[in-house]
């Protein structure tokens, strides 16, 4: 089994229709928005599937299928980027909301570039949530890799200060940066941010930086409103989207790419070490339909 046969397929093409009449297309329509494509890019999809079948005229629901995962997968041609990781050590920030799987994220990703032969350091700079450091300590010791870490309410900043030195001094590959997804308001959240970006800029003025944005599949179009609010401020790089097996609404990953112009770098599909993988626009579109 492939690693995206987890997604749960959109059924439309399936044996119920033998023709691409208009009630295929508007049963196809409704089928992309509830599965969480947005208005505007479901209209884009499906208009191009339109003109596609008439140029090649494409008469049966097979020959359909094949040319809608050729649209979405030209849809999403460049994402799944490669990470910035050229120099040491690179910084790698995470952020995002409580609950979306950000340091499930950090930990499976620290421990897919250390089987990469990197040396990996995490930083523990979300000292707002009570508890955090410990489950990134947790994640650490299931990867295999080096954290550092100071009590809780700590500076972050100082954490990531603290952290980078002792990167530096040990010869490590990749700084991943866990961050706090609330504060007392959003302002606070976004300066604390800003905050930890200054101290990289200072310590690490050359490094290759990464900046991904922690999302959860399952919240659909409200991932993609966190999404726009988080990328006005931070300076996203990269989306990874978690919890993509427990959901039918795949195709908010087509929306944030589309209305977002940011990657899709990886997706994670299980609660296993091994279940964060770089997105692969093909396979992808292969397993929505």
């Amino acid at each position: 089994m492939g690693f995206f046969d987890k997604i749960k397929k959109i059924g439309i093409f399936s044996n119920m229709f033998s023709q691409l009449d208009e009630e295929f297309y508007e049963e196809l329509e409704e089928s992309l928005i509830m599965a969480d494509m947005g208005m505007d890019t479901t209209m884009e999809a499906v208009e191009e599937l339109r003109s596609r079948c008439k140029e090649q005229k494409i008469k049966d629901v097979e020959g359909a299928r094949a040319c809608m995962k050729e649209i979405l997968a030209e849809m999403l041609e460049g994402q799944g980027c490669a990470m910035d990781l050229s120099s040491t050590p690179a910084v790698i920030l995470f952020i995002g909301v409580n609950g979306v799987g950000k340091t499930t994220t950090i930990g499976k990703l620290a421990a897919r570039l250390k089987k990469e032969g990197k040396r990996v350091l995490l930083a523990a700079g979300d000292t707002f949530r009570a508890a955090a450091a410990d489950q990134l300590t947790v994640w650490s010791q299931r990867a295999g890799v080096d954290i550092v870490k100071q009590h809780e309410g700590a500076d972050p900043a100082a954490v990531v200060y603290d952290a980078i030195c002792a990167a530096r001094a040990r010869g490590c590959d990749a700084v991943l940066v866990d961050t706090a997804g609330r504060l007392h308001n959003k302002q606070n959240l976004m300066n604390e941010l800003n905050k930890i970006s200054r101290v990289i800029d200072r310590e690490l003025p050359q490094s290759s930086r990464e900046t991904l944005l922690v999302l959860d599949a399952t919240t659909g179009q409200n991932g993609l409103i966190q999404a726009k609010g988080f990328a006005q401020s931070a300076g996203v790089t990269g989306i990874v989207l978690t919890k993509l097996d427990g959901t039918a609404k795949g195709g908010i990953v087509v929306a944030i790419a589309r209305e977002m112009g940011v990657p899709v770098k990886y997706v994670g599909l299980g609660e296993g070490v091994d279940d964060l993988q770089p997105f692969d626009a093909r396979a992808f579109a292969e397993a929505l339909f």
